[in-house]
């Protein structure tokens, strides 16, 4: 099966995840396609072939050469962002020839250049796009694609190469990817999460993250008698937005730049609520951001009263440079292998994070490869499929690669 039909199979499984949700994995619907892969993993002949009560499917391919080499570790996650709808998926192949791409005719929805300028970096390729009204899941299916395919080589080729293991992951999209990963279980000396974007990425530094959860309690009456007795808890929660950074927003931040985003907001005059979440490379200036939130609450609650303003803060991940920058060879043999295919490495920060910056810090250096797809988290996401090629290429080389060492 070729790596992008085998994504075509798998986008077809609606796995949202679901940040509300109590339950391990968040959303029922991941089970299903994780049971589909376990059972074609068990097809390929793989060993170990586990899928927990928590929704971790671990497998194992075994080394086939008596030479001591490293045991590699290969991750992907199979839940899909909440940013857009995840069904029903229309996915189709376009050869890009240049242009806007019309994604939906009938609703008028097109990619456009203008938009989009990344498109001009495929033309005379073949991209998988939506109808516009649901994200692809590209994040990150083809990464379960690509190192699915790559092992399928593998085992096919029978070139030589030491212990593989794979592990496809719950929830990371909510940033609970790592909660249950077993890393002992697992056993890789070191691993490498496929959950990047276009050919060639190469990243070993992420965000610090924390989120935020902002509480206002208020005091409704009637407006007509309220002079001096209500507190709205909205206006408050206006004014605690206010007291933050005004250009320190996604849509203002780029590169190492970091920033406080709000997600979500809910409320009426007797209560309200705002979430954010906290992010920047630098340790140091991602704890300013947490103080500049700390102290955003006291002066509301100076301002009207103690218990006013509750502030729930809260650590998801750290920047998984502290732990690479000790383990640079897992840079570097990747690397290796890019350019032994003629692809540049582009070692770029992540303005975000995977599993692998957890996993680092449980102690399982896991810098993040490509996945060859673009524009995630939106109806307008695209995989192209030399990419997604060349993705394979690269897993299949970094296992070869180091039984060679």
């Amino acid at each position: 099966m070729k790596p992008y039909e085998r994504f075509l199979r798998y986008v077809a499984f609606p796995t949202m995840s679901d940040e509300k949700s109590q339950t391990v994995p968040s959303s029922q619907k991941q089970l299903i396609l994780s049971r589909a892969l376990a059972s074609e993993l068990c097809e390929l002949g793989l060993r170990d072939v586990e899928l927990d009560d928590k929704g971790y499917l671990y497998a194992t391919l075994p080394a086939n050469t008596s030479t001591p080499c490293p045991t590699i570790g290969l991750v992907a996650h199979v839940d899909t962002s909440d940013a857009c709808a995840d069904s029903p998926i229309a996915a189709r192949i376009v050869e890009y020839t240049g242009g806007d791409i019309c994604l939906n005719q009938q609703k008028g929805i097109y990619m456009t250049v203008a938009d989009y300028p990344n498109l001009k970096n495929y033309e005379g390729q073949h991209l998988i796009v939506t109808d516009g009204t649901t994200l692809l899941g590209a994040d990150d299916k083809a990464g379960v694609a690509a190192i699915i395919s790559a092992v399928e080589r593998l085992i096919a080729s029978d070139a030589p190469h030491g212990t593989v293991k794979i592990c496809f992951t719950p929830d990371e999209e909510i940033g609970r990817g790592a909660d249950y990963f077993d890393v002992e279980k697992f056993g890789a000396d070191y691993a490498y999460t496929v959950d990047g974007g276009p050919l060639g990425e190469l990243e070993y530094e992420n965000f610090n993250a924390a989120s935020a959860q902002v509480s206002f309690a208020g005091v409704s009456i009637h407006p007509g008698s309220a002079k001096d007795k209500m507190k709205n808890a909205q206006l408050m929660a206006m004014q605690f937005n206010a007291l933050l950074p005004a250009d320190q927003i996604p849509a203002k931040t780029e590169g190492y730049q970091g920033f406080f985003h709000l997600c979500d907001m809910q409320g009426d005059c007797e209560s309200a609520t705002l979430v954010y979440i906290i992010r920047d490379h630098d340790r140091a200036l991602f704890e300013e951001k947490k103080q500049v939130i700390a102290k955003a609450a006291k002066q509301i609650n100076a301002l009207y009263g103690q218990g006013s303003c509750t502030l729930s803060l809260k650590d998801s991940y750290y920047n998984m440079k502290e732990i690479i920058d000790q383990h640079m060879y897992t840079v570097e043999r990747a690397k290796a292998a890019m350019l032994e295919l003629g692809i540049d490495p582009i070692v770029v920060p992540i303005r975000g994070g995977t599993d692998g910056a957890r996993l680092s810090f449980m102690g399982l250096p896991c810098p993040n490869l490509c996945t060859g797809g673009e524009n995630f988290h939106s109806r307008f996401e695209f995989l192209s499929i030399e990419s997604l090629d060349g993705v394979v290429d690269i897993v299949e080389r970094i296992v070869l690669n180091a039984a060679k060492e």
